[in-house]
């Protein structure tokens, strides 16, 4: 790959306020992490099972996101501004009815949701506090899903960045302040995210009422058209969570320690992840864009750059958090068996980064290529042989280890079947309708 490419400026245009965005969305539980983590072992453990419910259902229903992302930008880039438009206004309806039903189903089923997850004692007393508290915040977060994902798609990413930024700012404050200044625990953490979120979606949802006005209407034609589109993005994603939330499942047999390690890498995962995802963001608009306007060769060509761009910047994370083994775990945790449980898994953790920048990138082309159904199944398959290893983990107690060397089977399957996919070139399917 040369230094230059006659496409870095376009993808950098939208990458990096992307990078800025998603980097913020994971602070959320980074700050719950680092606070709580230091009030004691089962408050941080709670935090992981709390985390892994609500991160499973922020992923699966991201299909609201990147469906609107794709949707918006096939529909700018054929000259559709008005249908752009009015898809935001579905999104921000579908969004907010989701939110609210998963809020009431939250706080009736957290004790069964948290005995499945392996929870007992203190630790599962405190997980189902938080979980019932943070679900108030959930439609305030759905009604941001939805509207990042039309502003993506009609490029402006720098209004979700701001918003974003300001949002995690107060987050922090409210948490110093409910969980050290008030002494509320663990309660204080929750309701410090709560608050966040609910000016979050407010400031969302004055930027859709000025940028779309009259075209926010509900319209059941076109919130049909998102849900459809978004269908195979949603088995992807389901699939993709349902090997984290098992792998959480099992790590909590393993006992405290292991669920507490666990939380740190996993929540240092999906901040990385998430950073990487940016070029992707960048790729949902572009490919979504130039597809609508017929341009295959445009959208063939950036996603190669992008590809390459994601895997590199994958290699410095890697490298990053191979010198900082020693010295990040104790940032989350003062207790030494948590330590050196994640040290244990940190190469694995490490060696996946190179991975994820290639499927991460794949993973938007594709789906800014409206190509749903091979995401999806290709999900499915990599779900399955990820499984048969964490399973096997459990069966023959590799502990914490094989659970994560199960996590980077999930990453190598995805990788070789996009791959064979975007090779091939089918993906490239141009129009608006």
């Amino acid at each position: 790959m040369g230094l230059r490419s006659p496409y870095d400026r376009e993808i950098l245009r939208l990458a990096v306020p992307a990078l800025g965005a998603l980097a913020a969305e994971p602070s959320y539980i980074l700050v719950d992490t680092a606070i709580v983590g230091h009030l004691g072992r089962s408050q941080l453990a709670a935090l992981g099972i709390a985390a892994v419910v609500l991160g499973t259902l922020f992923a699966i229903f991201n299909f609201l996101q990147y469906g609107t992302t794709a949707q918006v930008g096939r529909a700018s880039g054929a000259g559709e501004e008005r249908a752009a438009r009015q898809l935001g206004g579905q999104a921000l309806w579908l969004c907010l009815g989701i939110g609210l039903l998963l809020t009431g189903a939250l706080v009736a089923l957290a004790p069964g949701i948290v005995r499945l997850m392996g929870g007992d004692g203190r630790t599962a007393d405190y997980a189902i506090t938080y979980l019932r508290i943070v679900s108030l915040g959930l439609p305030f977060a759905f009604i941001a899903i939805g509207a990042q994902g039309y502003l993506r798609g009609v490029a402006d990413l720098r209004s979700p960045l701001r918003i974003l930024i300001a949002g995690n700012v107060a987050n922090a404050i409210l948490e110093v302040l409910f969980v050290y200044g008030f002494d509320w625990g663990i309660e204080g953490s929750a309701w410090g995210t709560v608050l966040a979120q609910a000016g979050m979606g407010g400031a969302f949802v004055y930027l859709l009422v000025r940028s779309a006005g009259t075209d926010l209407r509900p319209q059941i034609r076109l919130m049909r058209r998102l849900v459809k589109v978004g269908r195979h993005i949603f088995i992807r994603t389901a699939a993709l969570m349902a090997a984290f939330t098992l792998a959480g499942a099992i790590v909590t047999r393993f006992g405290d320690a292991s669920i507490a390690a666990h939380q740190i890498a996993f929540q240092l995962w999906i901040f990385l992840a998430l950073v990487l995802d940016a070029i992707a963001i960048a790729g949902q608009v572009i490919v979504g864009r130039g597809l609508g306007a017929g341009d295959t060769e445009r959208a063939y060509a950036a996603s190669t750059r992008m590809i390459w761009l994601s895997v590199y910047a994958g290699v410095v994370f890697a490298a990053v958090m191979l010198a900082l083994e020693g010295v990040l775990p104790h940032a989350f945790t003062g207790d030494e068996l948590v330590v050196e449980q994640t040290q244990s898994i940190w190469f694995l953790f490490a060696l996946m980064q190179p991975l994820n920048g290639a499927v991460f990138a794949l993973d938007g082309i594709l789906i800014g290529a409206g190509d749903g159904p091979f995401l999806a199944w290709s999900m499915v398959a990599a779900f399955v042989a990820s499984s048969a290893v964490a399973l096997a983990a459990l069966v023959f107690d590799w502990g914490i280890v094989g659970v994560w060397a199960a996590l980077v089977v999930l990453i190598a399957v995805r990788l070789a079947l996009m791959g064979w996919r975007f090779a091939g070139r089918r993906w490239l399917v141009t129009g608006w309708a």
